[in-house]
């Protein structure tokens, strides 16, 4: 894990607007949301509203995990999945902005490469915004779109020029200019679409070209190069907010749903600009192009041409290239001890944690806020799932509350008791982190456990598990508790950790393996056994009960005991057949021994009666045993045979939206299975 970084002394969110611009800015009508604003762009718009007015949000998927957000000492944040139609009307309806700057975007950097994310992100998001403003009403409304929607075409065309698009992230984008072009035009929507061109400057991805350059340059050196001729038209960050700002004032309602280029109209090469970079940072050396391929959209004639910006936006560029390598270097000097941590950005995991509740209602807020004190300490992305097992308490209606009050909060109910079993797993099929954590509700297993299991999780192994050293029991609980795990190891055909319960953190792949089993009857710590990977222990002392009494008694316990043993071994059977011989080779010796004593000794009277009364009875009893574990045995196969569900839930709620009916459950249940895959896609790439 990265240390925590200290909070700057330095202002990182400066600006070079001017008196006049600020002025625009405060005329603006809000509330103002900035839409994708843990992004670059969206950053540093966030940063110069927020300076200047209380009303200004910043509202992205992952708000609480971005790097750019994470010393901003301006608080308005909102957690938002713009793809989700649900979330995003009643987010829109609750907050009401007036001004909406969309800056969310999929697909722009070349990790970011899984098309059915870059479509739904850049399209159907825009789409949702759009639909929820139209009910609540809006002032104005920016779309950030980009100079790849001109594609092959992109020697200074204008506005009206034809639009070639090279790649799905453009395709998305003219989709979405389109879409503005109608709504506006048509519908009287105040809207403007930006073509913006290639920002730099503060804030911008730690990898990205022009960081790169500055912070090599800084040291005398050149990073790898593609081909001199690749070209770019570079526009400095702060010019381009200006222009987010113009838009709303002006064009949104004089020319709405019209597209701008946002750029400088300068062709400048890689050949020039490391030739600027040569004079501005005084580097001794070459470059050497050609050191690093060239990326399938890089072109050699790559500008635009800001004349309709300059006529109806009243915007120009005005920041020179050499002024703004400038103002970078400047800015990455102060910021470099605090943003360093920012090239990991894109790799901010996301845990999911997966709560059993059952008669846990007084224990579900206090969970919840020990959970969220340890993901905010260990500084990750998570997301928080109760799963109410038809509990007869108040379960589901404090989980509700949460639900709206919390959007890292997300809730089930099942139409029935189907067993903390079956709960783990209908949460597992909706949990979207990069590792799961199973717990009970009861409190009994310690959130704060956690970061020990992310530090093993960080070491690569991919099942972290709670090993009870301790536990708050009677003793002879004590002792019944530690002779089943012992016994259950000795008669399990997979190795069993001793002392450990269902409490466990569980890789992204382990889960997917999981999910996979076609089981009704599950014993998930089993299971997580059975499928091997690098698994490793961590200790920790389980609490009794914070709230109420345990649901589980002497027979509940025997039960959970022959559910481990008849799932994970046939050695019962197996004993069951060496019992058989032993006796069967046991009544042949004493047939032969009273077949001897009886020919040596005639039999004078019924003699022996009780011996044979005991022996029919133990035999008896011997077969009885035998015919219910052959009977459990049968009982597990007649329940697999059946095929029923695992689980039915009657309701799903996220935020303050309730999925009741089973069309929106598997809808939901689709958007979050395509969010693991674009996630786990994104890493792979």
């Amino acid at each position: 894990m990265l240390d925590a970084p200290q909070t700057p002394t330095i202002d990182l969110w400066t600006d070079n607007w001017s008196d006049a611009e600020r002025e625009d800015a405060r005329r603006l009508q809000g509330p103002i949301w900035v839409v994708g604003a843990s992004g670059f762009i969206g950053a540093k718009v966030f940063f110069s509203l927020s300076r200047l007015r209380p009303d200004v949000f910043a509202v992205s998927r992952q708000v609480e995990a971005s790097w750019r957000l994470l010393h901003c000492p301006y608080p308005n944040r909102i957690a938002l999945d713009i793809t989700e139609p649900r979330e995003v009307i009643a987010t829109v309806k609750k907050h009401r902005p007036r001004t909406v700057f969309n800056l969310s975007a999929y697909g722009a950097y070349e990790r970011q490469n899984a098309p059915e994310r870059i479509h739904e992100v850049n399209y159907t998001g825009t789409l949702n915004l759009i639909q929820s403003l139209l009910e609540t009403g809006c002032d104005a409304f920016v779309q950030a779109g980009t100079s790849s929607e001109y594609g092959l075409n992109c020697a200074g065309p204008t506005e009206s020029a034809v639009l070639e698009p090279n790649s799905d992230y453009a395709v998305s984008k003219v989709a979405s200019a389109y879409l503005l072009g109608y709504y506006g035009r048509l519908k009287g929507f105040p809207c403007t679409h930006l073509r913006i061109y290639s920002v730099y400057g503060p804030w911008e991805e730690r990898d990205r070209l022009v960081p790169t350059l500055i912070r090599l340059g800084l040291q005398g050196q050149y990073p790898p190069l593609v081909n001199p001729a690749i070209s770019r038209d570079f526009l400095y960050v702060d010019d381009c907010t200006r222009a987010f700002v113009r838009a709303a004032l002006t064009t949104c309602r004089s020319h709405p749903g019209q597209a701008y280029n946002i750029a400088t109209g300068i062709k400048t090469s890689l050949a020039e600009i490391a030739q600027l970079a040569k004079k501005t940072f005084q580097i001794p050396v070459e470059p050497v192009f050609g050191s690093m391929p060239n990326r399938k959209w890089d072109l050699s004639n790559w500008y635009g041409d800001p004349a309709l910006a300059k006529t109806q936006l009243g915007w120009a560029s005005r920041t020179p290239l050499e002024a703004g390598l400038v103002l970078s270097s400047t800015w990455e000097k102060s910021a470099a001890p605090h943003v360093r941590f920012g090239m990991v950005a894109s790799k901010v995991e996301k845990l999911s944690a997966v709560i059993a509740c059952y008669r846990d209602h007084q224990a579900i807020p206090v969970m919840h806020e020990r959970l969220t004190k340890v993901f905010s300490t260990l500084g990750v992305n998570y997301e928080i799932i109760f799963v109410n097992d038809r509990s007869p308490t108040q379960d589901e209606t404090i989980i509700q509350r949460l639900c709206e009050q919390d959007p890292h909060v997300v809730g089930i109910s099942h139409s029935r008791n189907f067993g903390s079993q079956s709960a783990f797993l209908s949460g597992m099929e909706i949990a979207t982190g990069d590792a799961v954590v199973l717990l009970d509700g009861d409190l009994q297993d310690t959130p704060e456990t956690i970061e020990g299991f992310y530090r093993e999780w960080k070491k690569g192994y991919d099942v972290v598990f709670g090993i009870r050293v301790k536990r708050q029991a009677t003793w002879h609980m004590q002792i019944l508790y530690k002779t089943f795990y012992r016994v259950l190891r000795h008669l399990s055909d997979v190795e069993m950790p001793v002392d450990a319960g269902d409490f466990s953190l569980i890789d992204r792949k382990a889960v997917d393996h999981l999910l996979k089993f076609p089981e009704r009857d599950v014993f998930v710590r089993g299971l997580r056994a059975w499928i091997g990977f690098k698994q490793t222990g961590v200790p920790y002392v389980r609490p009794e009960r914070m709230f109420g009494r345990t649901t589980n008694n002497f027979l509940k316990n025997i039960w959970w005991a022959k559910k481990a043993i008849f799932s994970f071994s046939l050695k019962p059977l197996y004993y069951i057949q060496g019992l058989g011989f032993v006796i069967f080779a046991a009544s042949m010796a004493l047939s032969l021994f009273y077949l001897g004593n009886y020919l040596l000794h005639p039999p004078t009277g019924a003699r022996g009666i009780t011996t044979i009364i005991l022996l029919v009875l133990a035999l008896g009893g011997i077969q009885l045993f035998s015919l219910s574990i052959l009977g459990d045995y049968l009982g597990k196969v007649l329940e697999e045979t059946k095929g029923r569900p695992r689980y039915i839930r009657a309701r799903i709620f996220k935020g303050g939206d309730t999925f009741a009916n089973e069309q929106d459950i598997q809808h939901l249940l689709k958007s979050r299975r395509d969010t693991v895959v674009s996630r786990c896609h994104g890493q792979h790439n």
